[in-house]
């Protein structure tokens, strides 16, 4: 028996109230038939996962899903090398072969590269058709889901084509991280922990404090932890969903990750690695500057190293490739980068007053 946990609401009525939708997280949730009944009874279906995931849970989705409609499945190459416009081909060809209409129902089954191309590719499909996130990975449960960015990369940059494009409900199965590989999993504590780090400072602590528990994937403390992050990012897109303003602290750490990313060309180290050694980067500018204690890059670092995810830049990475890759990054407005640092713990604010040096003695510190 499916077995909920939490439900996290997304709050879009400021603009539309037919956007909002809920987060689910659960246990059982990605098999269980009346899950889904609710919105795919009598709906084309494009399932959309990739080779690492289908052998897991395709199966399972496929028969909670039963036969009330067309189904076409399609099973991508796995990694973020593939998160590109000939991926989209590969599903809109597909969809547009078997048929499918404008109210049929994209679901996306993986991590966050899935998510972020097969809702791309169904905010292109006629125009836009709704879509499901099914996130499998950790990182991608708490943060690309949610939310409403898609895109795909560019050799001049990561994320630089796609669209804003909120699902219409967020299908958080815990079940699904038994079987992330521990790298993987690591990967997505990066971005739990910056939640706490950009705007919930207990939620920091209570982090650091409960490591231990979080690595050995303890399932009640996970849950915890998820809910919460999911939480905090609600709140941001439905107080800025388009990144006007505030929700641009979520990408603290990202300038310096999707620098390292770009620099190693996608696929050496994951997202969630590149952000980690980001967020030291950050976090020890904004300390240098008397901004943020000390002992909360200290706690980061400490975390991180706990976890397995990096705390300095990947061998021969210096200064100026960073400089050189954040130039073209999608946050760069009137030909200046945008940083998002931290005036204390749980709060950030974002300034392009970062310079060469200023990094180059971060990484030294």
């Amino acid at each position: 028996m499916p077995q909920h946990l939490h439900t996290v609401h997304v709050d879009l009525a400021g603009s539309s109230p037919d956007r909002s939708y809920t987060i689910e997280i659960g246990r059982g949730l990605l098999g269980s038939a009346p899950e889904w009944q609710a919105f795919t009874k009598g709906r084309g279906v494009v399932l959309v996962t990739d080779e690492h995931v289908a052998p897991h849970y395709a199966t399972a989705v496929k028969a909670a899903l039963g036969d009330d409609g067309r189904l076409t499945e399609i099973v991508l190459p796995a990694g973020e090398q593939h998160k590109h416009m000939g991926s989209i081909q590969q599903i809109l060809d597909a969809a547009l072969a078997d048929r499918h209409e404008r109210q049929s129902l994209f679901i996306a089954l993986g991590g966050g590269v899935v998510g972020d191309m097969t809702g791309f590719a169904a905010a292109c499909f006629l125009r836009g058709a709704d879509f499901v996130q099914v996130p499998t990975t950790l990182l991608a449960q708490v943060d690309s889901s949610v939310g409403g960015k898609t895109g795909i990369n560019h050799v001049k940059g990561k994320n630089l084509i796609g669209a804003f494009h909120q699902p219409i409900k967020v299908i958080i199965d815990l079940e699904t991280l038994s079987t992330l590989p521990e790298r993987e999993f690591a990967a997505g504590l990066a971005e739990v922990i910056k939640y706490g780090l950009i705007r919930d400072a207990e939620f920091f602590a209570w982090l650091v404090a409960n490591v231990g528990a979080l690595k050995s994937r303890d399932s009640d403390t996970l849950a915890q932890a998820i809910e919460r992050s999911c939480a905090i990012k609600a709140s941001v897109v439905a107080e800025d969903e388009r990144e006007g303003g505030v929700r641009a602290h979520l990408n603290f750490g990202h300038t310096f990750g999707h620098a390292i990313e770009r620099i190693q060309g996608y696929g050496d180290w994951l997202h969630g690695e590149a952000v980690a050694a980001g967020m030291v980067v950050a976090a020890r500018i904004s300390a240098l500057r008397g901004h943020l204690d000390p002992d909360v890059v200290a706690d980061l670092i400490a975390f991180n190293e706990s976890v397995g995810l990096p705390t300095a830049l990947p061998s021969g990475v210096g200064v100026r490739d960073l400089m050189a890759a954040m130039s073209s990054d999608k946050k760069v407005s009137a030909g200046k980068v945008r940083y998002i640092l931290l005036e204390g713990l749980g709060r950030a604010l974002f300034t392009d007053g970062v310079s060469e040096q200023d990094i180059a003695d971060a990484i030294e510190a």
